[in-house]
């Protein structure tokens, strides 16, 4: 079992800036395949930034060269550095792991952006 716990969500003004954690713990074998969704009121979960399988990131067009998705795997935490954020970003951000073959999510964390 792996257990994912997210932090460092909140409130923000226009082009400010948050950083979100997560956490991993458990039977975890690398924080490869493990990255950051985020579902917005009326809409589907999307992908916003990742690790793939092989190591590289992924980052969703809308995000590209405003968010950083980071790593330390000594605390087997991963980061989503958020920089000038926008009213569209506004959002409940989900933490994801991907292991034999099974979907692992956090519970959550609230990022709202205020015009």
């Amino acid at each position: 079992q792996v257990q994912l716990v997210e932090s460092g969500g909140g409130l923000v003004q226009t082009g400010g800036s948050l950083r979100l954690s997560c956490a991993a713990s458990g039977r975890i074998y690398s924080l490869n395949a493990m990255g950051w969704y985020r579902q917005a009121p009326g809409n589907q979960r999307e992908l916003v930034a990742t690790f793939t399988s092989g190591g590289t990131t992924n980052y969703a067009d809308s995000v590209k060269g405003r968010f950083t998705i980071s790593r330390d795997n000594a605390k087997k935490t991963v980061y989503l550095q958020m920089n000038s954020l926008k009213p569209e970003d506004t959002a409940v951000y989900y933490c994801n792991k991907d292991q034999d073959r099974v979907r692992y999510w956090g519970q959550g964390t609230q990022v709202t952006v205020s015009s």
